[in-house]
């Protein structure tokens, strides 16, 4: 890793880190970590984004195993879902760096900004989940074919789908956000894999790079899934509200200077 000095590696392996803790708890680690490795590893976008989803999906998958065994999953819904994700993913990957930002930023800008106004005046949604909903054919259906466009939009372009899916699990089976965190996990497990074969195959991952950052994802995601676990979904609640108010100050700042 001769492009990357001693300064410029400690800093990449402390956002991992970072990054990790964060996508445990809610998602949008890629938030912190992307930008680290654009200023800090210079390498070439394409290899950015591979080399990314080779960190996360080593720290997602620690965080959904930590999650599966002391919270209950809903398997008939995540499973099929995560399944389709990978193909989802996969065929984002490939049109990745293609898609110009401003087909999809102002439209993802909007959305969020209306998912901050929402927490912040509803207080209590997500802190429990809805005995009154019972997953249904149809709701599975809406969790896998809203989980394969989010798996998309990872593919091609990445930070946020953590917290997208923690808001749909919670909008659409009425699940607290402890136990959509968990269950968005095995999702975004999908979407790294099939995102991370097809940059892969393409020759788009610097696999020592992502190795060392990958044992670091996965330190920060043990924090970040035992925190959310012992704290529980008020904790995870505050961080998706910081996280969704990250993305909008990201986008906006994105979208002003664009």
């Amino acid at each position: 890793m001769e492009f990357i000095d001693g300064t410029g590696l400690a800093i990449l392996m402390v956002a991992a880190t970072g990054a990790g803790w964060v996508d445990a708890v809610v998602g949008g680690g890629g938030l912190l970590l992307l930008p680290t490795m654009l200023l800090s590893s210079g390498l070439p976008l394409p290899t950015i984004l591979g080399t990314n989803k080779l960190t996360a999906i080593a720290g997602t998958t620690s965080a959904a195993i930590t999650y599966a065994r002391r919270t209950p999953i809903d398997w008939p819904v995540a499973g099929p879902a995560a399944g389709l994700a990978v193909v989802f993913a996969g065929a984002g990957a490939l049109v990745a760096g293609s898609v110009p930002p401003s087909a999809y930023r102002p439209v993802i800008l909007g959305v969020l900004a209306a998912v901050a106004l929402f927490l912040t005046f509803r207080p209590s949604m997500g802190l429990t989940g809805d005995p009154a909903k019972r997953t249904t054919t149809r709701m599975a259906v809406m969790i896998a074919l809203g989980g394969g466009v989010i798996a998309f939009y990872d593919g091609a372009i990445g930070p946020g789908t953590g917290t997208f899916l923690v808001l749909g699990f919670t909008a659409i089976i009425g699940a607290d956000f402890l136990r959509g965190s968990a269950m968005a996990k095995l999702i975004n497990v999908g979407t790294n894999f099939g995102a991370l074969v097809v940059f892969g195959l393409l020759g788009h991952v610097n696999w020592t790079l992502g190795a060392i950052l990958a044992c670091c994802n996965i330190v920060g995601a043990q924090f970040g899934a035992r925190m959310a676990l012992k704290r529980g979904a008020g904790f995870v609640r505050i961080v998706l509200l910081v996280v969704v108010l990250a993305l909008v100050a990201r986008l906006s700042w994105d979208q002003w200077h664009s």
